[in-house]
């Protein structure tokens, strides 16, 4: 291999071998050669090197009409980078590739297909700037690659299109954004085996949560096919989350969570042509509605997968976007490319701004939502990157899809709506990318979105991005969290809604001292439990359909709702671990329950339901025996096949203590044993018969959390929803203190931990002072009244500590 001048194969190449061939290339020689060693395959291939494509520009008198078109560039409007572009593209193009570098090209080829036992091996050809790839410039997608060429003429072409792509509109609008000179950027070109992904599947991943940032965890997007369907976002893809921490205990289950995509095309190569040029071999193909509903991956290789992208981080010791390739003809899995995560890996996770609506309008489509931020201005429905020219600064674009030619109109776009593309599709790496608002994969927002339409798009209501009519208020609120010192008393978060775990992770906290179920049940899973334990009491042939659809794919339904339980409360477990994260079973009254699918088949009319049919109650009757099974399938699942034992399992309304021994038991006949793989079951305090007897309940429970909203209800004997006596509800009353107070000695006295969850110690600071004084263990706050109540704490804290000294 000594004899080529302008080709490096793989094995020749390393990480500091960017100036000569790209970014692209140079991480892929360094995998080839660090990685293929310790069995991740890298499919082998060479560069032609940027001093191949210098000669090219030299031998070719290049350089001066290339200056003299950039220089008489609108720098300011951009208002003629179409027609520069165009031009020179145009001269790269009539230009000839000197002999020398097509002798070395021809003889690199052949070679590598020699070592494949093939005559003219099917390759993919990909441009690699020199200064692509790295964490401070990105540019990706700028370039063009090319897809199963065959043949040295069709590899010749291929190379030549990837010199002409260094001066696309998009590539030469970034160059100047980021400060580079017109000429200073060269390319490299990478020849590398195609893997045969067209009969199987391929992807991408990413060592670190694309939308928050979280760094436990892996996100693979996988599709049929070739993998440009997902970059370009013309597919839903499936998509998988792996936790990080458990991935090498061959025991556990380390998939949180698994989500079968649409995936309606794939992409396979073209019928072989005579022809020498490098466009059109590859189409598009409707995916069979059979496969349609089938993953891309198994588990096994899911999990496979995942080893290898945790060790290509390791390599790296950074975040890392991959793309990976499963071949259709000997079902192996190979890695086809490797770059640094361009968003997270540079951001400070200890300052955040929190967006938040003040009012609401008609909501017209909802997609997925990139970020958490929010924008409003004037709708611009634009249908191909060739009426840029129509979008007026600040104006939100909506479109059917992106792709790299948009690069320039985006970022003058105050938000993107798209109808098609899933996260890690086109539209949302660039969006993330630049901080801009974006929602994609709506299916309908052009056709109900109007030209010039006043709109606001709202990504900071979870993991749904919404798009109203109007232009609404909001405000935004900055928290900066690296001054903000820790308490003693151990600050907690109370949430419900799992898709913003990740996010609040990075929130200063010592762990979740309250997950409500309740919302995964209602807004993922849907269905009554009832309804899939006893589905012949439903009689409404419209329910009986609507259940089969979402528990399609299921042998058995009661698996729907113990997977999705279970994704739900793996997402938080793995979010705050090693710390703990306590997990309340079910507390919907009688008539929330009514409102699942199904639920009016099963649940009593109660005249009142706030202190009926609840709790603790439900857990052992034989009305919902079957249903409270289901969750406890959940929980073993999260904690016994995952691995997750910093969940803590939290019993509701819990009246009496002979109901504390009937729910044990019937937890105990389900799997979750106390004491095993170290299981606590914490009982809630919200009832003056759980302080009244306290000391028998500590006997039974390994902790006590204080419900504060029922406790003073409770109390008072007072209905806090009714206005006419809301005035009288306050956790600051004497005998609510009181019963607080004595819950607190208890657990002392009996060595338990015991927290409040409520929103008093942030809205009160006396209230605060209070339960430090008190000595209670922690304090669980609602994200937003976080700050504030570790404020409050301290304070709190900082007096105790002065009256003790005084």
């Amino acid at each position: 291999m000594g004899k080529y001048k302008y080709i490096l194969f793989f094995d020749q190449i390393g990480i500091d071998a960017i100036g000569k061939v790209g970014g692209k290339n140079a991480s892929l020689g360094e995998m080839y050669n660090q990685l293929n060693p310790i069995g991740i395959r890298i499919p082998n291939g060479f560069a032609v090197t940027a001093e191949g494509y210098r000669l090219f520009r030299k031998m070719n008198n290049l350089e001066k009409p290339l200056k003299d078109l950039l220089f008489s560039l609108d720098t300011q409007h951009y208002s003629n980078l179409s027609s520069i572009g165009e031009k020179a593209r145009s001269l790269i193009l009539s230009a000839a590739i000197p002999d020398e570098i097509r002798d070395e090209i021809y003889a690199a080829y052949q070679s590598l297909s020699e070592q494949s036992n093939s005559n003219t091996l099917d390759v993919a050809v990909r441009s690699s700037a020199t200064s692509e790839d790295l964490p401070t410039a990105s540019f990706a997608g700028q370039m063009q690659s090319f897809l199963n060429i065959n043949g040295a003429t069709q590899l010749l072409d291929a190379v030549h299109r990837c010199f002409v792509s260094l001066f696309t509109d998009r590539a030469i609008k970034y160059r100047h954004d980021m400060g580079f000179a017109a000429l200073d950027i060269a390319i490299s070109v990478g020849v590398q085996q195609m893997v045969r992904s067209d009969k199987a599947s391929s992807g991408v991943a990413f060592t670190i949560d694309p939308d928050s940032g979280f760094e436990n965890t892996i996100i693979i997007n996988g599709c049929w096919g070739l993998g440009e369907n997902i970059v370009q976002g013309t597919v839903t893809p499936d998509e998988w989350m792996v936790f990080k921490p458990t991935l090498e205990n061959l025991d556990l289950n380390p998939i949180l969570k698994r989500q079968c995509g649409r995936k309606e095309f794939t992409m396979i190569y073209a019928e072989k042509s005579a022809t020498s040029s490098a466009e059109n071999t590859i189409i598009n193909t409707d995916t069979s509605f059979e496969k349609q509903n089938q993953f891309s991956l198994t588990n096994k290789e899911v999990i496979q997968l995942s080893q290898w992208c945790s060790k290509i981080e390791k390599h790296y010791k950074k975040p890392m976007d991959i793309e990976w390739a499963k071949d259709g003809l000997n079902n192996q899995l190979y890695i086809v490319q490797a770059r640094p995560e361009t968003v997270h890996g540079k951001a400070n996770k200890q300052v955040r701004e929190i967006y938040k609506l003040k009012e609401k309008s008609t909501l017209l489509t909802q997609g997925i939502a990139l970020g958490d931020k929010i924008a409003s201005g004037k709708a611009r429905i634009l249908n191909s990157p060739q009426e840029g020219n129509l979008l007026q600064n600040g104006e939100i674009i909506v479109t059917d899809l992106t792709n790299p030619d948009w690069d320039p109109i985006m970022k003058r776009a105050s938000a993107i709506i798209t109808n098609k593309g899933g996260r890690t599709s086109h539209a949302a790496i660039v969006a993330r990318e630049l901080g801009t608002v974006a929602v994609v994969g709506c299916g309908n927002a052009t056709s109900v979105i109007k030209n010039g339409q006043e709109i606001t798009v709202s990504c900071a209501e979870g993991k749904e991005g919404n798009i109203y009519d109007g232009k609404l208020k909001w405000e935004v609120s900055e928290q900066d969290f690296s001054k903000l010192e820790m308490p003693k008393t151990a600050p907690m978060l109370i949430l419900a809604d799992p898709e913003r775990a990740f996010e609040l992770s990075h929130y200063p906290n010592q762990g979740v001292g309250l997950m409500r179920m309740e919302f995964a049940i209602s807004n993922t899973i849907k269905i009554h439990p009832l309804a899939l334990c006893e589905p012949e009491k439903i009689t409404d042939e419209k329910i009986i359909s609507e259940i089969a659809a979402m528990t399609k794919g299921y042998e058995d339904p009661k698996n729907y709702f113990i997977d999705k339980l279970a994704e739900a409360v793996a997402i938080v477990a793995a979010a705050f671990y090693p710390k703990e994260v306590i997990v309340r079973m079910s507390d919907f009254k009688s008539n929330e329950y009514a409102n699942l699918i199904g639920g009016k088949y099963y649940e009593p009319d109660e005249e009142n339901p706030m202190i009926g049919f609840r709790g603790a109650s439900r857990y052992y009757s034989d009305f919902y025996r079957k249903g409270f099974a289901l969750e406890c399938e959940a929980m073993k699942k999260v904690r016994n096949e995952m691995g997750l034992h910093n969940v803590k399992l939290m019993i509701p309304f819990c009246r009496t203590v002979e109901e504390g021994e009937n729910v044990l038991t019937e937890m105990s006949k389900n799997g979750l044993v106390q004491g095993i793989n170290g299981l606590q079951v914490y009982v809630m305090i919200e009832i003056p018969s759980n302080v009244l007897l306290a000391d028998e309940f500590a006997k039974l429970f390994d902790g006590f959390s204080i419900g504060s909203n029922d406790l003073t209800q409770l109390t008072l004997g007072l209905d806090r929803d009714s206005a006419l006596v809301s005035y009288l509800f306050s956790e600051e009353n004497p005998a609510v203190k009181s019963l607080i107070k004595e819950t607190i000695r208890v657990a002392k006295r009996f060595e338990i931990k015991v927290g409040l969850c409520g929103q008093a110690p942030s809205d009160l600071p006396q209230f605060a002072k209070f339960l430090v004084n008190e000595g209670i263990d922690s304090i669980s706050f609602n994200p937003d009244a976080l700050i504030k109540g570790i404020e409050n704490i301290l304070e709190a804290e900082k007096k105790t500590k002065r009256k003790i000294l005084m």
